[in-house]
């Protein structure tokens, strides 16, 4: 029989019935930050029933890695899963479950049953390091298939590698997982993330970490703003205390924390050190106060903690990144170090780029690499709408303001992806084999139409003209309820395999709920998606 049990009890097998787990119900509302821990623990009593409730073989098991509650006590469990006690890349699942605390639907990354044929290498682990390591030596000098990195120039070595199941595409199998470090003709530091067959060596997936975008104080970007610091005696540094502690240090200076004597930061100018930081640690905030104010996001990881920024990277260097190993952003100055990385809608996409890691996840390769650039595009735009400021007027425009051509062109366009010369603005059955970023134009698009609509309009003072492939008329509804949507999507739906089909259905998901079904918001996710080729 079920029964219920309050919060913090251990759920026991007992609780099982037709596949339901019952659990207590959660307030019918926003569950507070200092709740979310809780909510964590009892995901993972929840772990082992729910495992025997999805009817998951007596190998694996589910690690809880987030809740996101409802203000109507719905939740959403996102589990990654171990098979042997090994790690599932591409095993992942969400369960959701009703206020009453049975589970009303999952979603799966990988639908198969999972099981390898043996738990025992055929390939030491010095072997799989050695041809990690040679598999990215091979490609020095050759231009990488993502259009924003330059090429592996230097090769430093790998660390050690560690058995996992890959479930990320086809019959799962053993696995090796290595990290090869180095670096790019541009200076960005490569820390490519290898899958490679732990009984032939072939390679799976590689996977580049570094994730680049191509791309009061006074910044170069943002103009004159109000900054909160920190003061230490006699002296202010570039650390916010209200945002977890975020800080801005100098690359030049071994990523020295900004101090200042008066708490009047930079003069605007490229050529002022603090200038670029100014931009940086303003971006930070920015970022954080949007996913706050509008979903009640703590932080990238919604835990609290600040990220941290180092600016003035490289000589000349053309691009700005997100690393999750150190939890930063990282700016070059641009060309002839005359015009730093720090705009504030790459601040956002790239910070984005850590929301995507702790929640979704969505594989940088493929579709779902296509969905990962695009939600960073998606949030950048939003972080500088949130923002508001005089000196960069909002647009759905990416990248306006670093001017990375020299021409004054954008790096990116959403009602238009196409207009960049790469980006595609409908889905077609081999986009997933095209790189991430002219594959993200498909849900750039999406959003775009679902924000404000097709056809002519100027905002802003920029002139739109988003197309259909359908031939259809889309009436936009708004790009709040259209951030909405796509967050609620990635959060609650989204797993590390989602494509363009699933991104439909996720966010039609997320708009029944914030919605309802058959309601304006429902009804124009399934337009703007047919709008673009996805049915």
């Amino acid at each position: 029989m079920k029964r219920k049990l309050t919060v913090g009890a251990v759920l026991s097998a007992s609780a099982l019935l037709a596949g339901a787990v019952q659990v207590a119900a959660a307030p019918a509302q926003a569950v507070p930050v200092q709740q979310r821990d809780a909510l964590v623990a009892l995901a993972g009593q929840q772990a082992a029933p729910l495992a025997k409730a999805l009817s998951l073989g007596g190998q694996e098991q589910l690690v809880v890695k987030d809740v996101i509650a409802d203000a109507n006590g719905t939740r959403h469990l996102r589990y990654d899963r171990t098979y042997a006690g090994l790690p599932v890349l591409g095993g992942d699942l969400i369960v959701h479950q009703t206020a009453g605390g049975r589970i009303s639907s999952v979603d799966r990354a990988y639908e198969g049953r999972l099981s390898v044929p043996t738990l025992t290498p055929a390939l030491s682990a010095g072997t799989a390091s050695t041809q990690a390591v040679e598999s990215v030596r091979a490609t020095v000098g050759i231009a990488p298939s993502d259009a924003d990195a330059s090429p592996v120039t230097r090769v430093d070595g790998a660390s050690a590698p560690s058995l996992v199941v890959w479930a990320g595409g086809g019959t799962p199998r053993l696995a090796y997982q290595t990290v090869v470090h180095g670096e790019r003709a541009d200076g960005t530091p490569s820390s490519q993330r290898l899958i490679t067959d732990a009984a032939t060596g072939e390679v799976l997936s590689t996977h580049e970490e570094v994730q680049t975008a191509a791309g009061t104080g006074k910044g170069v970007h943002v103009g004159t703003v109000p900054l909160t610091t920190t003061q230490s005696g006699s002296t202010y540094q570039l650390k916010d205390p209200s945002r977890g502690n975020q800080w801005t240090g100098n690359a030049k200076s071994s990523n020295a924390l900004y101090t200042d004597a008066d708490n009047n930061w930079g003069n605007g100018l490229a050529s002022d050190t603090q200038s670029a930081a100014v931009d940086a640690q303003y971006g930070t905030g920015a970022t954080w106060d949007y996913y706050k104010a509008t979903f009640n996001r703590s932080g990238i990881k919604n835990n609290g903690v600040g990220a941290s920024n180092r600016v003035h990277y490289g000589n000349a260097y053309v691009n700005a990144f997100w690393q999750d190993s150190c939890f930063c952003m990282t700016y070059g100055d641009g060309t002839n170090n005359a015009n730093p990385l720090t705009a504030i809608d790459v601040a956002g996409h790239e910070m984005t780029h850590g929301v995507t890691s702790a929640t979704a996840n969505l594989t940088y390769s493929g579709e779902s690499g296509g969905l990962n650039e695009a939600t960073s595009d998606i949030f950048g735009t939003l972080v500088e709408w949130y923002a508001n400021l005089p000196a960069d007027v909002p647009d759905y425009l990416i990248g306006e303001k670093i001017n990375i051509f020299g021409n004054g062109k954008p790096l990116r366009y959403l009602d238009k992806p196409s207009k960049d010369g790469s980006s595609k603005d409908t889905w077609y059955s081999g986009i997933g084999s095209i790189d991430v970023h002219y594959s993200s134009g498909v849900a750039n698009h999406f959003f775009y139409l679902l924000s404000e609509g097709s056809g002519a309009k100027t905002i802003n003072g920029v002139a739109y003209n988003s197309p259909t492939s359908n031939g259809s008329t889309v009436a936009g509804i708004g790009r709040n309820k259209a951030g909405a949507i796509w967050y609620k999507a990635l959060t609650t739906y989204f797993t590390s395999s989602t494509n363009y089909k699933g991104a439909r259905t996720g966010t039609l998901n997320a708009a029944k709920d914030l919605y309802g079904a058959g309601s304006v918001e429902y009804n124009t996710v399934a337009a703007a998606w047919s709008a673009v080729g996805v049915n």
